[in-house]
């Protein structure tokens, strides 16, 4: 048993920061955009969507920035990260965010967040142009027990396993579509940062230099 942190009764915030930044070629968690480093800007997304938070398989030494959950599965990806992280806390909804994707508002956790509970779903990702996003996520706690197993059987796709688990608990994998939020006035797009772009990886050098290059910016 693992004795859960507590993160706020209903809500947690994650960030993921456990991938290898093999294409980067250092720590993506310590590259600077407008000179922050990226775990300062995915922390203050979820800060800005009134979330407590914590940073789920960090690589580098980051409990500065804040609470760090000890990885239960590393070198298993997003999915060990995301099990450990809801092994580690009490709270009911959790959501993550990959260290790679500062472009997103806040308002768009708190539209999923909103949805996530209006819908008692499982699990609630966005898409944007039609194509359903991984990332960010909310998820309901009681998918853990089915997560753990995915990690088990070695079935480590995020999407797969969270529709697993869905359908495991009988309850809905909802997908939210970004523009239709936007066009029925319940999600706003900040000035200069059309929704095509929340969804930036930085996952590489160029990538870095075509955030960099936007005139706006959250």
């Amino acid at each position: 048993m693992h004795n859960p942190a507590h993160f706020g009764q209903d809500l947690a915030g994650f960030v993921l920061a456990g991938g290898r930044s093999s294409r980067m070629g250092v720590d993506k968690a310590l590259v600077e955009l407008d000179g922050r480093p990226l775990i300062a800007h995915a922390l203050g997304i979820l800060r800005g969507a009134g979330l407590d938070v914590a940073i789920a398989g960090a690589r580098a030494q980051l409990d500065g920035f804040a609470r760090v959950v000890a990885d239960l599965y590393p070198d298993l990806g997003p999915l060990g990260g995301i099990c450990s992280a809801l092994a580690a806390t009490s709270a009911r909804w959790s959501v993550f965010l990959p260290v790679d994707l500062p472009l997103l508002p806040p308002a768009l956790i708190s539209y999923q967040l909103k949805k996530a509970r209006e819908k008692d779903a499982a699990v609630t990702v966005a898409s944007v142009e039609g194509f359903a996003q991984t990332f960010p996520v909310v998820i309901d706690r009681a998918t853990l027990p089915y997560l753990d197993q995915e990690v088990a059987a070695g079935r480590l796709g995020c999407l797969s396993a969270l529709q697993n688990a869905a359908e495991s608990l009988t309850r809905p994998l909802v997908v939210l579509s970004v523009e239709e939020a936007i066009a029925s006035g319940q999600l706003v797009a900040p000035c200069g940062n059309a929704p095509d772009r929340w969804f930036l990886n930085l996952n590489a050098p160029e990538d870095l230099r075509r955030a960099e290059a936007r005139p706006e910016r959250i």
